[in-house]
This record gives C-alpha cells, structure tokens and sequence, in this order.
C-alpha cells in the first residue's frame, strides 16, 4: 500500500514530480501555480486556508497527489454548503474545520485527483475519507473535478452538479462573424451594437500574454482587481507579487485584456489559457462605459479563441446573461464524503433534490439559447 504524507506547503514536492501527475493543460494544477499562491500570500490560514496536500508515495516515488486544505470557512470555495454548516449547528455538532480538494479562490473545472494510474486514483480517494476522518473532521470535499474522475468515488460520497456558462466552437467559427452568423437576427444585432457603443466611446483593447505585459499591465491589472473588490466590500485575495510571478513562472498561460481610453487604461480582465481553454477570472473598472464588460469580458477572450485555436471559454461562475453572449448552461461537479452516518443520508436525500431542481432549470435555459435551430 503506498504511503500517505501530508505536506502543509507544496514547495516540500518538487514541481517536476508533482506535475508528473498531470498532463499539464489545465494551468490552475500546475505546480507554479498553487506552489506560488502560498507563496505569495494568496493562501493565508487567518483567510481560512491551510494547505494540507495529500500525497501518496512509493517509496521515493509520488505516486499520487491531492492539492488539499484544511478549511475553518467556506470562503472562495464557489460549492456553497452554508445550509449544511448550519444544519451542523443545529444539532450542536461542529461543521468546521473540514477538508477540501480544490483549487483556491477558482471555481474552474479540472483534475483534483493527480495519480499515475486508475488504482492509485482509487487509493487517494480512499485517503481524503481516511485522513478527514482520522482527524475527526466533519466531511471531505472535492470540488470541479473533471467528469473522468467519477468512477474513482464510491458510493459513500454524495454527488452535487451545478451550472455555469461556457463558451464552446462547436461549428468550427474561424472568426467573430462566423460565431454572429450561427446566432439568431436579434441576439447577433444586440452583440454588434454592444460592442458598436464601446467603440463610438474611444475604447481600444490590447491583449497580451504574461511575457508580452510590461510592469505597468502587470501594476494596473492588479488595480483593476483591487478596485472591484473594493466596490463589494470582500477581501482580495490575489497578491501583485502573485500577478508578477504568474508572468515569469507561466508566462504563457497568463493573459491579460486591457481597455485603454483618452491614454488612460480604464478596464480590465485577467485569464489564464489552458490546452484548449481561456479562462476568465478577474475583472475591474476604473470608468462605467456602457457595453465595455461585456467587450473586456466576453467578446474579447472570444476572439481570442477563435485566434488562437482554442475551442472553450469558461468566464467565471453564475451569470445567466451570458447565455444572451454565446456562453450555455454547462454542468460543473463536486464530490462529498460526510463523516455522521445520520447526516450522510439525509444529505444524500438533499443532494438529489438539488441535482433535479439544477437538471430542470438547465432544461428551461436551453430554450433561450441565442443559436439558430440546425435547419
């Protein structure tokens, strides 16, 4: 049986093991990426992250590997179980501290469940229950994992689905008017004068990737991030050291859009590509143009894509507008492991009432799809 370890910093694993796992598409995994967010700040334990990366070892040997953290809230995560923590209290149990698998801070569907082969897969599933309870936690969670990592779970660990709004080229578009054109009279009308007014205000965009932005992007995205926070009151968590550090350790995989007007730059949004995938992840705004998140947000990692090649764009969690845009109602998964029996069952009882009300409303969406019928 390999061995389990419990590393409380990623930098204890070298990244060549650790991204051995993986095959190195999906950049919120990587090793530099996760590595770093501890290193520059972004993981804090007062925030209620603290790092508890379960690894399983062949001797020498990583065999398998869980970016995990011991969680005192349920802050960043984007699986809401506040009604579960309350139900908890209820009966005076605690909910907190609990384990969890996921990537901070991104609600990004990927691989959670690094490992060599299927049964060593298996074997790291069996060690996220074992270590959670072990320690005499509540529950273990695994959140966005990817849909070829179901079959590692066994029954005991309830299913949850959600939904989000993604970008798919699923006809091949080679530009911005091949993806107009599968689109209905009104919805394309609608996205041309959108981006009509963001133009008619003296907006330009620039995109560039982490080695083509100079200190100053790097500075002013950052900006941009603090000042949306700011504006709802939540703590940032995203460091400029971090920002910097993505530019040099993965200079590829960060992109950044950027909305210039009268010489000043006003908007914008930071991504990160994967193997065939633009994720957005942050957005800001110095000035209110009407039309310019969607063009900053949306329109412009599209035709990033299309540039590009990629054939996804995942833009963020929740957002029913963004159907309206392009981006269709597409299921995101986690996965529960409750340590009470009693509440394991009535939990599971919950989660399929969750998982039909979430399978209807996906039903009701389809019909406000901005695509032309085939045909």
């Amino acid at each position: 049986m390999p061995t389990i370890r419990i590393l409380e910093r990623l930098a204890e694993i070298p990244a060549a093991a650790w991204d051995a796992l993986h095959d190195g598409r999906n950049p919120f995994i990587a090793h530099a990426f996760l590595e770093g967010m501890e290193r520059y700040g972004c993981v804090r334990g007062q925030w209620g992250w603290r790092p508890r990366h379960l690894t399983l070892w062949e001797g020498a040997d990583l065999v398998a590997a869980a970016p995990a953290y011991l969680k005192d809230n349920s802050h960043g995560e984007f699986v809401f179980d506040h009604a579960w923590a309350h139900a908890y209290a209820r009966y005076g149990q605690d909910y907190f501290p609990k384990l969890l698998c996921a990537v901070p801070y991104s609600p990004v569907t990927g691989p959670r469940l690094l490992a060599r082969d299927e049964n060593a897969r298996q074997a790291l599933v069996a060690a996220l229950a074992t270590t959670a309870r072990d320690a005499g936690l509540s529950s273990a969670h695994v959140n966005f994992h990817c849909a070829d990592e179901d079959a590692a779970f066994g029954p005991e660990w309830l299913s949850r689905t959600d939904l989000q709004y993604h970008w798919h080229n699923r006809d091949g578009w080679r530009d911005f008017d091949g993806f107009l054109a599968a689109m209905d009279h009104k919805h394309r009308k609608n996205i041309r004068q959108e981006r009509a007014r963001v133009a008619r205000a003296g907006v330009t965009l620039r995109t560039m990737h982490g080695d083509e932005a100079s200190a100053e992007d790097l500075d002013g995205i950052h900006a941009l991030y603090l000042q949306t926070f700011a504006e709802y009151g939540n703590h940032p968590s995203l460091t400029l050291d971090f920002v910097r550090h993505l530019a040099t350790a993965m200079p590829r995989s960060l992109v950044l859009i950027l909305a210039d007007q009268g010489g000043d730059t006003v908007a914008g949004a930071l991504c990160l590509r994967g193997g065939d995938t633009l994720y957005g992840r942050y957005w800001g705004a110095f000035r209110q143009v009407p039309g310019l998140h969607f063009e900053t947000c949306y329109y412009q990692g599209i035709e990033y894509c299309l540039r590009e090649g990629l054939t996804r764009f995942e833009p963020g969690a929740q957002g029913v507008h963004k159907i309206a845009r392009g981006f269709l109602p597409t299921p995101v998964r986690s996965r529960h492991w409750v340590a009470d029996p009693a509440f394991a069952v009535a939990l599971r009882d919950w989660c399929q009432e969750e998982s039909a009300d979430i399978g209807r409303h996906a039903a009701a969406l389809a019909l406000h799809s901005p695509f032309r019928s085939p045909g």
